[in-house]
């Protein structure tokens, strides 16, 4: 009996029936190897929504996290993104307060609202305890320069501060000072405490009032925007004398200069030399602005006392010291920079120097009586 014939060979097979084997193979591995990658992926997407989230929680706690979330911060800082706190509206609880009247303005004898709608605030403008409840979870920065003697000013300037300034709200007093042992200790309500930030002194009381710019920056970035929400920027050589709370809040704020609240703008002190960083020609600005009293949010007051910073350096550089040193870059800057609040001179007065006009209700924060000469010569 004749042998069977072998089976034929894919050797004998032609060429187009060769290919027709090795696609369709490569096919059926291609898709069971996608289908087994989907089954994986299931399956450890699964594993990992079962890891306890404080295991995540914990390592954001590591002070490596902190040291990232800090970069971040000054990262987002650096490219000039608002503070996120500052765009959310806050939930207001049931609270009993009198109706504004639509038809009956609150003062008709000043300005209320600036031409840009930033309002004005004076007494009888703004209800505190409906302002308490919005910013009931907010810190407040203050920061006030005690270099040489202006430290002999810190215990009342401290002590009034904790009578009248963000009561009931928590507060950070940083005393930038070349003498910490003379801080005075006192008595500081709840949620309320003193920062001391040891920093040199320079020989001129100018020089002190121009690095107050740069310091303040400085610490911004280093500090502040991690551990408040706003910052408030005052003169030491005053006392509170009344409530100042947080209807000065805002993201940029400028306070109106006693002496020039009533003036028109050619007899404004600007800067007129146009050489200067600070110049401000006769034809412009809005209003003549202290620099004993400005603040808002630590990313704007970054920006501002930066710029700040940055323009008296370049006037350094040209010899050019502008005529009222950093308060005249405080007004270049809020000419161009319009704040978005502005305070009444009820915020910053001098018994000493000036009459009190009927229109004032209140005297907030006021000057404390002093020998300048004296005082700046040590």
């Amino acid at each position: 009996m004749a042998e069977p014939s072998p089976a034929p060979t894919r050797s004998n097979e032609p060429a187009s029936t060769k290919a027709t084997y090795f696609w369709g193979n490569r096919t059926k591995s291609c898709l069971c190897l996608i289908l087994l990658f989907a089954v994986l992926l299931g399956f450890y997407s699964n594993v990992f929504s079962l890891i306890p989230r404080r295991q995540t929680e914990k390592s954001q706690s590591s002070p490596e996290a902190h040291h990232v979330q800090g970069q971040r911060e000054s990262l987002t800082l650096s490219e000039g993104d608002g503070h996120l706190d500052s765009c959310r509206i806050p939930e207001v609880p049931r609270l009993l307060y009198p109706k504004a009247q639509l038809l009956k303005p609150s003062r008709v004898d000043v300005l209320v609202m600036t031409p840009w709608f930033a309002p004005v605030v004076w007494e009888g403008t703004f209800d505190s305890a409906l302002l308490d409840v919005q910013f009931r979870n907010t810190t407040i920065g203050l920061t006030v320069f005690a270099i040489k003697k202006y430290v002999v000013f810190l215990r009342l300037f401290l002590e009034t501060a904790e009578k009248y300034f963000m009561v009931g709200h928590k507060v950070i007093y940083y005393v930038f000072t070349d003498r910490p042992a003379d801080v005075p200790q006192i008595a500081l309500q709840d949620g309320r405490q003193v920062v001391v930030l040891h920093v040199g002194n320079y020989r001129r009381w100018q020089d002190i009032s121009m690095h107050r710019m740069e310091m303040i920056s400085n610490f911004s970035r280093q500090r502040f925007l991690r551990e408040v929400d706003y910052l408030v920027c005052l003169y030491v050589d005053m006392k509170f004398s009344d409530h100042v709370g947080v209807e000065i809040l805002a993201p940029l704020f400028g306070t109106l200069h006693p002496g020039f609240y009533a003036a028109d703008r050619q007899s404004f002190t600007y800067e007129r030399r146009p050489l200067s960083r600070a110049y401000i020609p006769r034809d412009e600005g809005d209003f003549y602005y202290a620099g004993g009293f400005f603040g808002g949010s630590v990313p704007e007051v970054y920006r501002l006392t930066t710029a700040c910073h940055q323009a008296m350096t370049a006037d350094q550089a040209q010899g050019i010291e502008a005529v009222w040193h950093d308060e005249s870059h405080l007004n270049r800057y809020l000419l161009s920079h319009k704040p978005s609040k502005v305070l009444s001179p009820e915020y910053l007065w001098d018994e000493q120097m000036l009459q009190r006009p009927p229109l004032l209700r209140k005297l907030r924060y006021v000057a404390v009586p002093m020998n300048h000469t004296e005082i700046r010569s040590r």
